[in-house]
């Protein structure tokens, strides 16, 4: 069972996952041995999966920010996703959703050319509706 102090540890671990123990434990109100105590807990429970960085895409050149909606023709998801596994460097999420749609895809990708040559192949696995991401809003 968590308590306040680990649910507060993982709050500033999702901040900044390079915290030093003993800056996470200032911020928590423990020593950074025992800050390091309760993290490892936490990882060995499987609370903590792992620690990633956040890229900046825009930086990186992907500056069209996509969601798509997509529409199966048939039970056979399979091509839909061998699709995706070729473009993987646009896909930031694949979600399988009930709802209207099947899956909702987030992509980057450099320009609307790019984006309209992804779509076109797209069309011959899926159907799709197409949004664009004007800003992200908190």
């Amino acid at each position: 069972m968590l308590d306040q102090t680990d649910i507060r540890i993982m709050d500033e671990l999702s901040k900044n996952s390079r915290i030093t123990m003993k800056e996470l434990g200032e911020k928590v109100h423990l020593t950074g041995q025992a800050a390091s105590t309760r993290v490892a807990k936490l990882e060995d429970q499987g609370v903590i999966e792992g620690y990633t960085i956040k890229v900046n895409q825009e930086k990186l050149g992907y500056v069209v920010h996509a969601i798509i909606h997509i529409f199966t023709k048939n039970t056979n998801h399979q091509p839909y996703l061998s699709f995706l596994k070729k473009h993987d460097r646009y896909i930031l999420n694949n979600y399988k959703v009930s709802g209207e749609s099947c899956y909702l895809l987030e992509c980057k990708l450099p320009s609307n050319e790019v984006l309209d040559e992804f779509l076109t192949n797209l069309s011959h696995y899926v159907g799709y509706k197409l949004s664009i991401v004007i800003n992200r809003i908190g």
